[in-house]
């Protein structure tokens, strides 16, 4: 089997960090922060690892949201609070997770809508690198996560997703979306996924 791709999908400031302006009910104290940190960073280094490529997703706006379309709830609210603005510490990557620019095959999509397909390069990117099965993860599940996951089904990959390094701000909203996934890709947590796709 071809080496898979980890798509790590928006851990950025505004969403991982206390300071942040989102952070999809993660507190500092919340254990659920914690496990996915951990997770999340275990995921980046067994993928750098076994030299699995890894695109980092993030979103992003201009400073006065011109290049946002607010036609849905969650949009609005992002402008309405000022977050991940082009060019502010929000929209930068969460430290411990950030890209590392020594790594020849890291890459950072930037994306506008709630699917980060959608007017990106990512399936170009996916193409060129060869790549047919994908391991998914990021904030929050049942927004981001779900969307990629659905649509990169749709392109044709293999998914899996990485439950334990996805977050949603309930448990159950959380529950709910990988519940649903179940129905199109594997899901399982990140140390099972690095030892079956090594």
């Amino acid at each position: 089997m071809h080496r898979p791709a980890v798509i790590a999908l928006h851990y950025q400031n505004d969403i991982l960090h206390p300071d942040g302006l989102i952070r999809v009910g993660l507190s500092e104290d919340d254990q659920k922060r914690t496990q996915l940190l951990v997770a999340a960073k275990k995921m980046l280094d067994g993928a750098r690892a076994h030299g699995w490529p890894i695109i980092h997703v993030r979103v992003a706006y201009r400073h006065d949201y011109a290049d946002l379309i607010q036609n849905a709830p969650i949009l609005k609210s992002v402008a309405n609070i000022g977050a991940v603005k082009e060019g502010s510490w929000g929209s930068d990557f969460y430290q411990a997770l950030a890209p590392r620019e020594d790594c020849f095959n890291e890459h950072v999509v930037t994306h506008k809508r709630i699917n980060p397909f959608y007017d990106t390069q990512l399936c170009v990117l996916l193409r060129g690198l060869n790549i047919e099965r994908v391991l998914i993860a990021g904030v929050a599940t049942h927004s981001v996560v779900e969307s990629t996951a659905r649509h990169a089904v749709d392109c044709g990959f293999h998914v899996t997703v990485a439950a334990d390094a996805c977050a949603s701000a309930s448990s159950e909203s959380h529950n709910h979306s990988l519940n649903s996934m179940r129905l199109i890709a594997e899901v399982s947590d990140v140390q099972s996924t690095l030892e079956a796709l090594k």
